[in-house]
């Protein structure tokens, strides 16, 4: 099945959120490689954590908790974290002002010592995710994976996402119109189904000059319920 060009896409999501105009307004921006060279390390594993907190949990209820997080973990440096033992960690249990889940508190010196051993090699944790082509940003999901801990799933892409690097998100959105577009016959997981998505996303990036960030948000309003009313 022929893959849907873009431009029926971003007209069909344009009528349902009120117009081109409304449209642009809703859709994000990623930074570019400057500016994501810029972002400190910790705020790195700050957001690793965050995103691993609220996989599965109200995130509402992670993000009010947050400022307790950061004082808890010393804001997130790495080289404090990868020193984090066991005792610590007992006493990390004990904090009624975090979410005490004992399984992603562990995490926190995993990951950290995995933004240093990156951080020797490429300088900072951040000039490796900036230097990473977007052409193969389900490479970079698959690689966080692998070497991070509980960054399976959407967690990476959540991950950059926040961080301002160019990213697409398989939302409940997005992967229906994959499947009803035939790209994939079920959400995104497999490194075959994974690839018939990266380059569905590379062909649209091609045909509009956009970023996946907004190719994404995009395909997102062109389908489900999201229909608003146009001025």
């Amino acid at each position: 099945m022929a893959i849907e060009v873009f431009d029926r896409i971003y007209q069909r999501a344009a009528e349902r959120k009120g117009g081109e105009r409304a449209l642009e307004f809703l859709l994000s921006t990623p930074l570019n490689a400057n500016e994501l060279c810029q972002i400190p390390d910790h705020r790195y594993l700050s957001t690793m954590t965050k995103v691993i907190f609220q996989s599965g949990f109200v995130w509402r209820v992670i993000e009010n908790k947050w400022p307790a997080f950061e004082e808890a973990f010393f804001g997130f440096e790495p080289e404090k974290m990868v020193m984090l033992g066991d005792a610590h960690i007992d006493r990390l249990l004990q904090d009624a002002r975090i979410v005490r889940n004992g399984q992603k508190i562990a995490t926190v010196p995993k990951n950290a010592q995995m933004i240093l051993d990156v951080s020797k090699q490429h300088g900072s944790f951040a000039q490796f995710i900036a230097d990473w082509p977007g052409t193969d940003i389900t490479g970079l999901w698959l690689w966080l994976k692998k070497h991070g801990a509980r960054l399976g799933g959407n967690s990476s892409a959540y991950l950059l996402r926040r961080m301002g690097k160019d990213t697409f998100v398989l939302s409940k959105d997005v992967v229906a119109h994959l499947i009803g577009a035939g790209v994939v016959d079920k959400a995104p997981s497999s490194q075959r189904d994974l690839k018939a998505t990266q380059t569905a996303f590379n062909h649209w990036a091609e045909q509009s000059g956009r970023s996946l960030t907004e190719i994404s948000q995009v395909i997102a309003y062109s389908v489900g319920d999201n229909r608003v009313q146009a001025e």
